[in-house]
């Protein structure tokens, strides 16, 4: 066991939540002490590593989940809350013999115990890895929810032996920004769309067709698109469940690649739409591709992956802004604006 528990303070900084919040950037509030959430090594289980978070970043699931009536109405009886998952910091003490105080990691915190936009926080063995020398801090922050997302989506399912064709619902997005670099990494040809102020930034990042969501058909011009490529090995939406995507996907993805989607919402209109695509036949009007829902697991071997290609260059996180620690809510107003570029970070300690 390794520590340096001696010296830490006796409460610390967090956002938190005490009510079912409507708006969570307005239901969150700075306490200037809270109790931490370890106090000395002995506490830790032997999978366990006492953090002090520098950086955080901010993701949709952090509000959609206490914003949404029926998962707020679960979560009634574990307030306070700090929000956020994503985070990189330094080890106060750990359990783990791969890992010692003072050493940078980063990762994201588990589904239902959240909590890095606070001092310090427990991290489990799978979300909490080593940040690789030469790797910013602030990007190491933003691959949490956002890289292992994208990577756990995309690399599973493309075929071994050739280059596959992908299309990224979503390009600019803190997901799709990094989908496009990681199916490039591994030598895709992508296609994704955006919105026009959005359509460097993919073009940038390694995308060979980019669509513009806002003037163009986005079935239409895959289905043209694939008259000169070839179909879709794979089509991953990071933008919601999709709709006519899904519905009219066997015109642009191959009979037997899957659709795949990480968006829905813990509300009822996107549970119905989801059992609408599940449990409709293909004989009575529903989709003709397989449908995959996808959730974000922490896995220690996809992070250090996705790491070594940050540090590699292969892949470049994209920041829009850093916000102090004060300004926390504001990450919140503008991620829910949904015209986000990138990653949001907030500067911890």
């Amino acid at each position: 066991m390794t520590s340096t528990t001696s010296t830490l303070p006796l409460s610390m900084r967090a956002w938190q939540y005490t009510r079912v919040p409507t708006t969570l950037s307005s239901a969150i509030k700075l306490n200037p002490s809270a109790p931490l959430p370890a106090t000395a090594a002995a506490t830790l289980k032997p999978d366990e590593t006492l953090v002090q978070i520098h950086y955080a970043s901010v993701n949709p699931v952090d509000f959609k989940i206490p914003e949404a009536p029926l998962a707020a109405r679960m979560l009634a009886f574990r307030k306070p809350v700090t929000p956020a998952h994503d985070y990189c910091g330094t080890v106060i003490a750990t359990n783990r013999a791969d890992l010692e105080p003072g050493q940078w990691v980063f990762g994201m915190l588990e589904s239902f115990s959240p909590g890095a936009l606070a001092e310090y926080a427990v991290a489990k063995r799978d979300g909490c890895v080593a940040v690789p020398e030469g790797v910013r801090h602030e990007d190491a922050a933003t691959l949490g929810i956002a890289g292992i997302t994208a990577w756990q989506c995309i690399i599973p399912r493309l075929p071994q032996k050739r280059t596959a064709n992908v299309f990224i619902n979503g390009g600019s997005g803190g997901v799709g920004s990094f989908g496009i670099q990681l199916a490039k990494a591994h030598g895709c040809h992508v296609v994704t769309t955006c919105s026009s102020r959005n359509m460097e930034l993919c073009k940038r990042l390694g995308a060979d067709h980019v669509i513009d969501y806002t003037k163009e058909n986005v079935v239409d011009e895959l289905a043209k698109i694939t008259k000169g490529i070839g179909a879709f090995d794979l089509a991953v939406n990071f933008v919601d469940i999709g709709g006519d995507l899904y519905w009219r996907a066997h015109r642009y993805l191959k009979e037997n690649a899957p659709y795949v989607t990480i968006a829905a919402a813990p509300e009822l209109a996107s549970i119905l739409e989801i059992f609408k695509v599940l449990l409709t036949p293909s004989w009575l009007g529903g989709g003709q591709r397989k449908f995959e829902f996808v959730g974000a697991q922490a896995k220690a071997n996809h992070f250090a992956k996705i790491a070594q290609l940050v540090k590699d260059g292969q892949v470049k996180p994209v920041i829009e802004q850093i916000y102090d620690m004060e300004e926390a809510p504001r990450a919140y107003e503008r991620l829910k604006t949904g015209r986000v570029a990138g990653k949001l970070v907030v500067k911890v300690a």
